[in-house]
């Protein structure tokens, strides 16, 4: 079957992109539809702006351009984001911020070209060794990031916060499995969802040198590169980030070996939902109401553009997505859990109904 073409089993849809982002688009859309039909409305009871942004995976190289050149026309009083991930089916939870990021390029060279190991094996640089040692670096012992300086500014959860945290139904064995992860790695000190959620975070993502496919052939590769990314918390900044990631590599790079390394355009700041805000109220009183119990908060350890919208438009931005961490996204089997859309249909239809009276209590401004 095509990659990109739906596949509806046992109440899920299979397909690239199914969760990661396109179904969380169809729930605003059937989430509109509910909103008119239930209220009798023509028209919504709040001005809807929809923003659907085809570039996130690589980036979101023309969003920030878009954004500041059209801010006039998408000037509103609060932003909604939807691609976040739900804690589970059952608990309502409303995810109230998002890491920030920041996504670099390392390239290390050794010999002037692809070497065989015969000649010179001992004796030459090897830029695969080089970069891997790198990669070894990153943390120390205790799961800490290595970079100078990386925690001067991270922001601590309130305790409010944390014992929040503390109220999400978690257990280990059900998370490896839902993740598919093999094990519990990090920073020594912290839970679990403390780790994924309030503190920082530095990924190898791709290593690549030497031979890809068999056969080897037996050589010193001149070249290797590796992708890393650093996920950000309160009050960090990604600028800052990039600058003592430049400088520990500066650091750290044995001599012998010259080394570019290259950043996205595109990274991003964290972002928290001020959390006295009516409009995140409105949000938990909606998922509330859907899933007939009270609404916990969380955050969600991935990036999202809120900062440049919040900035940019002087809105609040909330967080709503149908994500699950079972949902396999960026894999050839990823999947969107079809009570999750309409869960989240439902959601955003009664928080369409609710956001007038709490925004502007004498007046419907835009959303």
């Amino acid at each position: 079957m095509a990659p990109f073409a739906p596949a509806l089993r046992q109440g899920r849809m299979y397909g690239r992109g199914a969760s990661d982002a396109k179904g969380q688009v169809l729930a605003h859309i059937w989430a509109l539809r509910a909103h008119l039909e239930a209220t009798g409305r023509s028209s919504p009871a709040v001005t809807l702006k929809y923003l659907i942004e085809g570039e996130e995976e690589v980036g979101s190289p023309h969003l920030s351009e878009l954004v500041r050149s059209h801010a006039d026309q998408l000037a509103a009083d609060v932003v909604i984001v939807s691609d976040t991930m739900l804690w589970s089916l059952e608990e309502a939870a409303v995810c109230t911020g998002v890491r920030g990021s920041v996504n670099a390029h390392l390239e290390v060279r050794g010999p002037r070209r692809d070497i065989h190991s015969g000649v010179v094996a001992g004796a030459a640089p090897n830029p695969l060794t080089e970069i891997c040692r790198l990669a070894g670096r990153l943390h120390d012992d205790q799961g800490r990031i290595a970079l100078p300086g990386f925690y001067d500014t991270v922001a601590k959860p309130s305790d409010e916060e944390r014992r929040g945290i503390v109220q999400i139904p978690f257990d280990t064995d059900a998370w490896l499995e839902r993740t598919r992860s093999r094990s519990v790695q990090g920073e020594v000190g912290y839970s679990v969802l403390e780790r994924v959620w309030t503190r920082p975070a530095a990924e190898v993502v791709t290593l690549l040198g030497g031979d890809p496919d068999d056969p080897a052939r037996g050589v010193i590769p001149a070249v290797a590169s590796a992708d890393i990314t650093l996920r950000l918390v309160p009050d960090q900044s990604a600028d800052e980030v990039m600058g003592q990631l430049r400088q520990w590599v500066a650091e750290q790079i044995s001599d012998g070996f010259e080394y570019e390394l290259s950043t996205s355009p595109t990274n991003q700041d964290p972002y928290v939902t001020p959390p006295g805000h009516p409009a995140l109220a409105a949000l938990e009183n909606a998922m509330s109401r859907t899933l007939q119990r009270p609404a916990l908060r969380i955050r969600n350890g991935g990036g999202a553009p809120a900062a440049l919208l919040a900035e940019t438009l002087d809105a609040c931005v909330l967080f709503y997505g149908t994500g699950l961490p079972e949902d396999h996204w960026h894999d050839s089997d990823e999947k969107a859990e079809v009570k999750a859309l309409l869960q989240g249909a439902e959601t955003l239809a009664y928080l369409l109904d609710d956001l007038p009276d709490r925004l502007h209590p004498e007046q419907h401004g835009p959303i």
